[in-house]
């Protein structure tokens, strides 16, 4: 990925891409992630709804919550900002706002690419940018086979970084 091309134009193609290669790969799961020794005791683990040809979560998030763990999920905000709410099962994020944020211990994140650094490029509204600094959570962003690349992703003093990411069939931690 060269530098000098810019986030919007590497979202762009990249959505392209997810789109075309992944639009049939329901079959794809992320359940493997469970076993990280990361999740072992953690009783708050944020997590998203996943839509379209993101990878999938619900069978990640309706295991957690069988597990008896409170699966927490994003709701956007009108500037664009992150609050957490119990995750009921449903399609949407309905319900209080949750406040403790100490208590979560693991965050799953959403990301179109990782570089081996731990920079992922989201969506570009820049909300988990904001979001994930008041999470002192283990970050892992879900991607698919192919979403993982050794060369620096473009990135910004803002932009996050996370502690992992996992295809179907690998979890890759940094640092």
């Amino acid at each position: 990925m060269s530098s000098k091309i810019s986030k919007a134009n590497l979202r762009k193609e990249l959505r392209w891409q997810r789109k075309e290669r992944f639009a049939l790969s329901e079959d794809d799961t992320w359940l493997h992630i469970l076993n990280c020794a990361e999740f072992r005791d953690v009783t708050h683990i944020a997590s998203y709804i996943s839509y379209g040809v993101e990878p999938q979560t619900r069978d990640i998030n309706e295991r957690l919550r069988s597990e008896g763990r409170t699966v927490l999920v994003p709701r956007l905000l009108p500037d664009r900002d992150l609050e957490w709410v119990q995750w009921n099962g449903e399609s949407e994020p309905i319900g209080v706002t949750f406040t403790d944020l100490s208590k979560i211990g693991v965050a799953i994140i959403p990301a179109l690419h990782v570089d081996a650094h731990g920079y992922r490029l989201g969506q570009g509204g820049g909300s988990y940018d904001r979001a994930l600094p008041r999470l002192s959570a283990w970050k892992i962003a879900l991607i698919h086979h192919g979403e993982l690349t050794s060369e620096t992703m473009p990135h910004e003093e803002h932009d996050q970084k996370v502690d992992a990411a996992a295809t179907p069939g690998l979890v890759l931690r940094f640092n």
